[in-house]
């Protein structure tokens, strides 16, 4: 599997996310897999019927991400597990710009991809878990060109309003990537501080604007 298939293959989970569009009357009472399985189903198909997704529109896919992934995805919590225990000590408007960065980063970074999404299909494996588990591991096997990728979500059950299955981070074949972000973002919140890294993250999605 090259380097190349997995950069896209990371992209179009990413983005995939955005793929869940009505979530049904008694979504507190779905499970976690059937969840991830809708997921998957149901951004192929709007990938597939959707040109300017498939284009990379960026602007498309971030209004899609704010409409459809935010409600679906604890993003407080995945962005707080990326920066690490510097977010407690970050202020509450420093850790609004930093989600908002992070998100920017993350659907610009991998907006290119979702066109190979005709090249791959998923399947959902059995979840193993009980009713009293209130954090779960969803895996599913990607299945390309080449050989099979296990591909993990990790979810978190939430209870009150919105209830339901969230997900907070996503693994590729071992590489969760709230972890890989954690190291980059550590580097910079040492030698910056928390203010440096917005800084950093702001940079790149500029740079990344303008290459788009």
């Amino acid at each position: 599997m090259t380097r190349h298939f997995l950069t896209r293959l990371f992209a179009v989970l990413v983005v995939s996310m955005t793929g869940l569009l009505a979530l049904p009357v008694n979504a507190q009472d779905e499970a976690a897999d059937a969840l991830i399985k809708r997921l998957s189903v149901e951004v192929f198909d709007s990938i597939k019927a959707d040109p300017t997704l498939r284009n990379g529109d960026v602007s498309r896919i971030i209004a899609l991400v704010d409409s459809k992934l935010m409600p679906n995805v604890n993003f407080k919590r995945m962005t707080a597990l990326a920066v690490g225990p510097t977010w407690r000590q970050a202020t509450t408007d420093q850790q609004r710009r930093l989600q908002d960065e992070f998100k920017t980063l993350l659907v610009r970074t991998y907006s290119g991809a979702v066109a190979q999404v005709n090249d791959l299909s998923f399947m959902v494996k059995p979840l193993r878990a009980s009713t009293e588990d209130t954090e779960v591991v969803v895996r599913t096997e990607v299945k390309g060109r080449g050989d099979p990728i296990q591909l993990d979500y990790r979810l978190e059950r939430t209870p009150g309003e919105g209830a339901g299955w969230k997900i907070f981070n996503l693994n590729v074949m071992g590489v969760w990537l709230v972890e890989t972000y954690r190291s980059q973002f550590a580097q910079e919140i040492n030698a910056k501080g928390v203010d440096g890294l917005i800084e950093k993250l702001a940079e790149r999605n500029k740079s990344n604007t303008s290459r788009s």
